[in-house]
């Protein structure tokens, strides 16, 4: 079994008005060091062993359910699991 690690953020060129919303209270709350705040998502998926290919499993569910690629940037990590 595969845990993959889905991150998904809103990619560069695209205004993040609920990041810039928090960086702000940030800087009311005293913390005037932060200079930039990009809100995204975090998914997690256990995934099954197959012969299909996983890497492209998940470019698939990413691009096709997950992320909108129009204005989000997503990446992945794998790591298999081990049953004890």
């Amino acid at each position: 079994m595969y845990k993959v690690k889905v991150f998904i953020t809103l990619r560069e060129s695209v205004l993040d008005p609920q990041g810039a919303a928090v960086k702000q209270s940030l800087h009311s709350m005293d913390y005037p060091e932060v200079s930039d705040v990009r809100i995204g998502k975090y998914i997690e998926l256990s995934i099954e062993k197959t012969d299909r290919d996983l890497d492209q499993q998940v470019k698939e569910m990413c691009e096709k359910l997950l992320a909108n690629t129009v204005i989000e940037a997503y990446r992945y990590e794998v790591e298999e699991v081990v049953a004890l």
